[in-house]
């Protein structure tokens, strides 16, 4: 209950005071290239319940079966604007609206599209999935260049199956497993360390 009333307080606060800033990305968004300000993708919430994520659109607009679903080094999708967006995480900061909403947790485990939860051990599957996904945790901090570890790979996608997702896992597991109010300050600390330092 404190968690979930921590996670209310700081998301509302958050949109507030970026509402303006948020308005200045959409229109960067809209004027770089054609397409929505929001890209919407379903993914796996708390109990294994689908909903579907809010980030601001970093790609260029296509279908989402077009490409494949994790992004790799120089990804040519993803647009100018994108670049920046993702660099800073600026793009997951709508996510705000699914915090508000109950999908997600200020701090959590990165909520996966389901064809990779499928693939999860189902003793750490039940684990992860039984705490609401965050928009940070200590696996997206640790692979914050997760896109420039799967360029470096001869095959990014069996090394994000075989090597990056089980070890995101461990640490999502680890992160249930001692989950609390100054975990969760002290990991919003350190991910706005990270951003305002990159």
């Amino acid at each position: 209950m404190a968690k979930r009333c921590f996670d209310l307080l700081l998301a509302g606060l958050g949109l507030v005071v970026l509402s303006p800033l948020l308005l200045v990305l959409a229109l960067w968004i809209k004027v770089d290239s054609p397409g929505p300000v929001f890209f919407r993708q379903e993914r796996v919430g708390r109990g294994g319940v689908p909903f579907r994520i809010h980030k601001l659109r970093t790609m260029t607009h296509t279908p989402a079966t077009d490409g494949p679903e994790i992004t790799v080094g120089a990804d040519r999708r993803v647009t100018r604007a994108g670049r920046v967006l993702r660099h800073y995480k600026l793009d997951e900061l709508v996510q705000l609206i699914d915090v508000l909403k109950g999908d997600m947790s200020l701090v959590g485990p990165r909520p996966e599209v389901p064809r990779y939860v499928a693939l999860y051990p189902a003793a750490l599957r039940d684990k992860v999935l039984s705490v609401r996904p965050g928009i940070t945790d200590p696996a997206s901090i640790e692979y914050r260049d997760e896109a420039g570890v799967l360029a470096a790979a001869a095959d990014p996608e069996a090394e994000y199956v075989n090597v990056v997702m089980p070890a995101k896992l461990r640490l999502a597991a680890q992160y249930v497993e001692q989950a609390s109010l100054a975990t969760d300050l002290r990991l919003i600390g350190r991910t706005l360390r990270i951003v305002f330092r990159s």
